[in-house]
């Protein structure tokens, strides 16, 4: 063979796999979008006490075996963001959005939008709630 067929058959694979990648990714957009749609139908509004807030491995988390076996086999090794809350009388362990976890306080009472066992926003009981100061880059160290 020569070379231009050979660049040829490696031109059109990677045309094809860019095609199928291309719709996977509008379709798990779409699902996503749905689920984000359902998780704001949902979502409900109560105060809570932050008693500990970690990224743990999904079978480490204290959620209840329910919802481990329900989850994605890739998903059960990965390290999710885990809030341990007292709403009410009782102590739970919710899952945070990755968006929202660098915001909420340890050992402070919030308010926060919860859909199921799923912290979808926070805020503040008394007073807004502190930024967390972003951490310098490597680079941006030895620039001064």
């Amino acid at each position: 063979m020569k070379l231009w067929m050979v660049l040829l058959i490696i031109l059109i694979i990677l045309i094809i796999a860019l095609v199928v990648m291309y719709f996977l990714g509008k379709k798990a957009q779409a699902k996503q979008e749905e689920q984000q749609a359902q998780i704001e139908a949902s979502k409900q509004t109560m105060s809570m006490l932050i008693i500990d807030k970690k990224r743990l491995p999904l079978k480490d988390s204290g959620l209840p075996q329910m919802v481990i076996d329900q989850a994605p086999k890739m998903m059960r090794r990965s390290k999710l963001p885990i809030v341990k809350a007292k709403v009410g009388p009782k102590i739970t362990c919710l899952v945070c959005d990755e968006k929202i976890f660098d915001l909420i306080p340890v050992k402070k009472e919030v308010k926060a939008e919860v859909s199921g066992i799923y912290i979808v926003g926070v805020k503040g009981m008394r007073g807004p709630l502190e930024a967390p100061k972003k951490k310098k880059g490597f680079f941006s160290r030895f620039k001064k």
